[in-house]
């Protein structure tokens, strides 16, 4: 059961801020969904946001509510990771543990019994929201990340044939297995054994997808992203190349802007971009 924190109206619509106890986290988890003012069943946008984020980034900077409330369709913003969980150095680094659940289900100690975050998300959220809110239509969801989020959408759909009409990304982790930070969050919950890894790295995963839904793949990718040119961290390159000998080939829409950054700000300016991609694939 959900228990609303808060009830804010915006754009005509109405955004709930909600926590509810997980049974795979086994800690609360704050949720936020928002609602247009529209009767009927609602198709879904499923929104995961990045490293260090809550449910309340996306919420305030997206933008994500107005082309919601324009097009008719509900957003839900889960949060980034258990908290709470009292694990020894789950709060020692911004990009591992708290706020950086990495969309795995964690096989190690001590992670193992809280950092689920890939069952909670596409699985126990979906089903506890659709028993609360029955105008949510989860036959109709599509979803869409960055950053770290962006490498979880990816994963998510690839990983989960037919649930979910359409997939796009922001700046995205395109190759968690071959970069700094999947390395660290991989080998802390997953292990040593890197087939595990690629068990979720999204550029592995498309090489065998045999989803009879192939809908285009949306990524936008900020030139000056630091992450992108200078760290190596994202590597969406990869991912399209990873296609060339998939049934996904030229279907990998990957545009790289320039002068833009990884913030919110890259986000909202080619966020319509992104609903008008899904809104095809939904049915609107």
């Amino acid at each position: 059961m959900f228990k609303v924190q808060s009830e804010i109206y915006q754009f005509n619509g109405k955004l709930l801020k909600l926590q509810h106890e997980s049974k795979l986290t086994n800690t609360p988890m704050d949720v936020n969904v928002y609602f247009p003012n529209k009767t009927g069943k609602l198709p879904i946008l499923l929104y995961l946001s990045g490293l260090t984020c809550t449910p309340n980034n996306a919420t305030e900077k997206s933008f994500l509510q107005y082309f919601a409330s324009k097009y008719g369709f509900a957003v839900i913003f889960p949060d980034t990771s258990p908290r709470g969980a009292n694990i020894q150095g789950e709060d020692d680094s911004w990009d591992f543990g708290t706020g950086a659940g990495f969309y795995v289900d964690a096989t190690e100690e001590p992670w193992k019994n809280h950092y689920n975050m890939y069952s909670y998300v596409h699985k126990e959220l979906q089903q506890e929201l659709a028993k609360q809110f029955d105008n949510l239509d989860f036959d109709n969801i599509s979803i869409l990340g960055h950053s770290m989020g962006g490498y979880g959408a990816l994963a998510g759909f690839l990983k989960n044939p037919g649930q979910y009409k359409s997939v796009s990304a922001f700046a995205p982790i395109s190759n968690p297995s071959n970069c700094p930070w999947g390395e660290k969050n991989f080998g802390n919950y997953l292990g040593s054994d890197k087939s595990k890894w690629l068990e979720y790295d999204p550029t592995h995963l498309i090489k065998s997808y045999k989803g009879d839904n192939q809908p285009d793949i949306l990524i936008h990718q900020g030139k000056a992203d630091g992450f992108y040119a200078k760290d190596h961290q994202l590597q969406p390159e990869n991912f399209v190349e990873a296609t060339e000998a998939s049934d996904y080939k030229g279907k990998v829409l990957l545009n790289v802007v320039e002068g833009y950054d990884h913030s919110y700000f890259f986000i909202s300016s080619f966020v319509e971009d992104h609903v008008k991609h899904h809104i095809k694939y939904l049915g609107l």
